[in-house]
C-alpha cells in the first residue's frame, strides 16, 4: 500500500514507533483525517481500538528504526488489501499511465522503422562454410532465370543471404570486363601538369654511369642547412637520423669547378613498384646484400603516388606538397658513392664506368593512382588522363621495373589481416568481402574498367581493396609506355620456394655481377621478412565459401594475366 503525502509528513515528524494498522485500516475509506487523529500527540497505543493487542507493529531493520520516507508498501498479518494503490495521487497516476503510453508508442515506432530498413532482428546475411542454396529459388527456377526479377546492384548487400546470390553479383562484373589500352599521353601535355619537375630533372644524365645521375650547382653556403625544408625530415621523426648524418658529410662531397660548387643528383635505375603484401620487402631485402645495389635512405618513399600531391593518408586530405628536390635527397647516401667512385683515379685513367645502381622499393607505384580526380579535370569518361608510369617514363625511358605478383586471393586476406586492427576474424573477412563486391559492380554497371579501378571514391569505400589485386589492368597500363623486356614480374609462390633462383632472375634482370659464395649464403639463408604476425596465424585461413567467392572474381582477371605473360603459372590454379 502507497503512504500518501500527508502521512509521509507526519511520520517523518513524529516519533516512528507510531502504530501503523490504524492507516491500513482506514484508507480504504481515503479518511486522512481520521488517521491523523487516531496517532495524533495524544494518542495512545493501548487505548487505540486498533492498536492494542498484537497488532502494534513497530518499524525496525537491523535494531534501528527505518526511516518511513524509504516505505512505500507495509503488510499485517495479510490483511493488506489492494484498495490501497488508490492511496496515489491522481496526479502520480496519470503521470505514470501517460509515461507507460508515451514509451509504448516510442517502442511501436522503434520496432516499425527497424523492420521497414531491415535493421531489426535481422539474421546473419551470409551462410558459411557449404554452399548454401537460395530459399527464394523454386525448385525448377535456375540462377539464370533469377536475374529477370533480381537486381544485385539495387540490392543492399544485407539481404544477401548465400553463395549463389553473391556469384550473381560476380557474373554482373564479369559480363561488364572490357581490356582496351589506354591512349598514351604527348610529351606536351605532361610538362604543363609538371612544369617545375621538368625543369630540376635534365633530360640527359652522366654518360660513365650506369645509374642515372647528373651534376646539380649548388648555391648556398657553408651554413646553409641543404636538407631544411626537406618534407621528409621535417614530418616524420624516423627520417630524422638519416638527414642529421647527411648534413655533416654534405660539404666533403660537394665537387668543385671554376670556383662553383656541384652536388651529385640521382635517380633510381629500377623500380620494385609492386604490389603490396606479395614480398616486395623480402626482395628489398635480398637485393641489398648485392655490393652494387643501393637503395633510397627510405624503403617506400611514396614520392610519385602520394607525396608529391601533398598526401599523407588520403583521408587526412592534402598538406604541403613534397618538391622533387625533397624526393631527390633520399638517394643522397648513394650519389656520395657513386661520385667517390666516378672521381677515383683509377675511374679517371681507365674511363671506367661506374657500377653502382639504386634502386627504389614503394610497392604504391604501381596501382596507386588515387590523387588525380583532385588534380586533373580533364579526365575522359572518369578515367585519369595521366598515370604514374606517364611521368616516370618521360624522365626515364630506360628505367627497369620489378614486379612481385601472389595469387590474389591469398594477398587480398593477408591484405585484410594486416590493416585491420580490431575484431578480425573470417567471418568478418566475408561480409567486407561481399560488400566491396557489390560497391565494385555498382560502379561497372554505368563506368568502365578502368574508371573503377581508379576511381577514389570507390577505393576509399571499399572494406577491403579488392581492386590491388586487379594486376592485368595496371600491367596493361604501364606497357603503354615502358617495353616489355624492361618489366620483370615475379610470383611469390616460386620466390618462397626457391629463393635462389628468382634472386639470380632478379640480378640478371639488373645485369649484375655474381656474387661470391658467401655472400650467396647470406643472400639465401637470411629468413623471410615481414611475414604474417603470429596474432593473424592463430586466425587460421579464410572461409572456403570466401575463397570460392574470390576465385570467381579473380579468375577473368588471372586468365588475361597469363594470356600477356605467356606463363599459365599466373593462372593460380594450384593455390
Amino acid at each position: 500500500m502507497a503512504l500518501p503525502g500527508s502521512l509521509i509528513q507526519e511520520f517523518n515528524g513524529s516519533n516512528m514507533r507510531y502504530c501503523i494498522n490504524c492507516c491500513i485500516h482506514l484508507l480504504p475509506n481515503d479518511l486522512h483525517r481520521l488517521c491523523f487523529r487516531c496517532r495524533g500527540p495524544n494518542h495512545n497505543n493501548q487505548k487505540c481500538p486498533v492498536c492494542k493487542g498484537e497488532n502494534k507493529v513497530p518499524l525496525y531493520t537491523d535494531s534501528k528504526q527505518m526511516k518511513l520516507l524509504a516505505v512505500w508498501e507495509v503488510r499485517t498479518d495479510h490483511r493488506e488489501s489492494w484498495n490501497g494503490f488508490f492511496c496515489l495521487r491522481k496526479g502520480k497516476l496519470c503521470s505514470l499511465i501517460f509515461g507507460l503510453i508515451i514509451m509504448t508508442l516510442v517502442m511501436a515506432s522503434y520496432v516499425l522503422t527497424g523492420a521497414k530498413h531491415g535493421l531489426l532482428l535481422i539474421p546473419s546475411p551470409f551462410h558459411y562454410g557449404a554452399f548454401a542454396s537460395n530459399p527464394s529459388l523454386m525448385d525448377n527456377e535456375s540462377l539464370s532465370d533469377m536475374k529477370d526479377h533480381y537486381q544485385p546492384s539495387k540490392m543492399n548487400i544485407s539481404y544477401i543471404k548465400d553463395y549463389p546470390s553473391i556469384k550473381l553479383i560476380i557474373d554482373t562484373i564479369t559480363s561488364k570486363i572490357e581490356f582496351v589500352m589506354r591512349q598514351r599521353p604527348d610529351l606536351e601535355e605532361l610538362r604543363k601538369q609538371e612544369p617545375h619537375m621538368f625543369s630540376v630533372i635534365p633530360n640527359k644524365f652522366l654518360p660513365n654511369s650506369k645509374n642515372p645521375c647528373w651534376y646539380e650547382e649548388y648555391r648556398g653556403n657553408t651554413t646553409t642547412d641543404p636538407y631544411a625544408t626537406n618534407s621528409y625530415a621535417l614530418y616524420s621523426k624516423r627520417f630524422r637520423t638519416i638527414f642529421d648524418y647527411l648534413r655533416k658529410v654534405f660539404w666533403n662531397h660537394l665537387y668543385h669547378y671554376k670556383d662553383k660548387h656541384y652536388r651529385l643528383r640521382c635517380l633510381p635505375h629500377f623500380y620494385i613498384i609492386g604490389q603490396p603484401k606479395c614480398g616486395t620487402t623480402d626482395l628489398y631485402d635480398r637485393l641489398r646484400l648485392h655490393p652494387d645495389v643501393r637503395f633510397s635512405a627510405i624503403k617506400e618513399p611514396h614520392w610519385w603516388t602520394r607525396k608529391r600531391f601533398g598526401i599523407i593518408r588520403l583521408r587526412d586530405g592534402f598538406h604541403d606538397r613534397y618538391p622533387v628536390e625533397d624526393y631527390l635527397d633520399l638517394f643522397d647516401l648513394a650519389a656520395h658513392q657513386i661520385q667517390g667512385v666516378l672521381q677515383s683515379e683509377a675511374a679517371k685513367e681507365r674511363g671506367k664506368m661506374n657500377s653502382i645502381i639504386i634502386g627504389e622499393a614503394s610497392a604504391s607505384t604501381m596501382w596507386d593512382n588515387n590523387a588525380w580526380i583532385f588534380l586533373y579535370d580533364n579526365s575522359t569518361d572518369g578515367e585519369p588522363p595521366f598515370l604514374i608510369q606517364d611521368f616516370i617514363h618521360a624522365f626515364q625511358p630506360n628505367a627497369k621495373l620489378i614486379i612481385m605478383l601472389r595469387d590474389p586471393v591469398e594477398r587480398l586476406y593477408s591484405d585484410y589481416l594486416y590493416f585491420v586492427s580490431a575484431n578480425k576474424s573470417a567471418e568478418d573477412f566475408h561480409e567486407k568481402v561481399a560488400e566491396s563486391l557489390q560497391l565494385f559492380e555498382n560502379c561497372v554497371l554505368d563506368y568502365s574498367l578502368r574508371a573503377c579501378v581508379y576511381n577514389n571514391t570507390l577505393n576509399n569505400a571499399m572494406p577491403v581493396r579488392l581492386q590491388v589485386g586487379l594486376y592485368v589492368v595496371y600491367l596493361l597500363d604501364w606497357l603503354t609506355v615502358f617495353d616489355k623486356d624492361q618489366i620483370l614480374v615475379l610470383r611469390l609462390e616460386d620466390h618462397a620456394s626457391n629463393v635462389k633462383y628468382t634472386m639470380h632472375m632478379v640480378f640478371q634482370f639488373l645485369e649484375l655481377g655474381p656474387l661470391s659464395e658467401k655472400q650467396e649464403a647470406l643472400l639465401t639463408k637470411n629468413p623471410a621478412s615481414n611475414t604474417r604476425r603470429p596474432e593473424d596465424r592463430s586466425l587460421g585461413p579464410m572461409l572456403p565459401t570466401t575463397k570460392a567467392i574470390l576465385r570467381d572474381f579473380y579468375r577473368p582477371f588471372n586468365t588475361k594475366l597469363a594470356q600477356v605473360l605467356f606463363d599459365d603459372a599466373f593462372l593460380w590454379k594450384r593455390t
